[in-house]
């Protein structure tokens, strides 16, 4: 059995559109591209080292596989792992790419299967609405967030209001120089509705 990780940088109102560059996405006018340059520091930058130097398997979303298609096969020096690790891509309209260790799938009973299979960790970077569907459908094991101390107002959110109810512990939490607040959340069940106070429980 896999485990499914998601790993996102967020704003305070759950945008995670364009986080790296102005060129990123500006699809529904979003304009705020780029918005986590002035927040890096050494703080940050080795908590994103240690994602980019554990040896996994990749999940994404077809529109950030295609962001990432272009350019890091040239960076290999940078990342290595997100070239020779597998990347599982969900997309009803790609089949294949020049990409090395590239699969494409296309349905949720996949991603179950795949979870399901032998294997590293599977890391879920960006991909919004594949983590809305993971969520949905109660996939999701672990979350790293960055959550970052802006308001956007506008552009793609992590969650949705369809997200099946699920209780996370919290493993560590550090802050960095700039405000930024990085989490990893475990999960560790469904949601206990109403509890008693704790006085009362025997």
């Amino acid at each position: 059995m896999r485990t499914i990780t998601v790993i996102s940088s967020v704003t305070l109102d759950g945008i995670i559109q364009g986080m790296g560059a102005p060129q990123e996405d500006h699809s529904g006018g979003f304009r705020f591209g780029g918005w986590t340059r002035p927040y890096g520091d050494a703080v940050s930058a080795a908590l994103v080292r240690e994602k980019l130097d554990q040896s996994s398997d990749y999940l994404l979303g077809r529109h950030t596989f295609e962001i990432w298609e272009p350019y890091w096969p040239h960076h290999a020096d940078y990342w290595p792992n997100i070239n020779t690790g597998q990347k599982y891509v969900l997309s009803n309209t790609r089949r294949q790419s020049d990409w090395a260790n590239t699969t494409f799938i296309r349905t949720v009973d996949d991603i179950r299967s795949l979870k399901a299979s032998d294997g590293p960790t599977l890391q879920v970077w960006g991909s919004g609405k594949l983590v809305q569907l993971l969520l949905r459908h109660d996939l999701v094991d672990e979350l790293h967030l960055q959550v970052f101390p802006l308001l956007l107002g506008q552009g793609k959110k992590l969650f949705d209001d369809q997200s099946s109810p699920t209780a996370f512990e919290l493993i560590d939490s550090q802050v960095t120089t700039t405000g930024v607040i990085a989490s990893h959340y475990r999960r560790i069940g469904n949601v206990e509705a109403n509890p008693e106070p704790a006085g009362k429980r025997r």
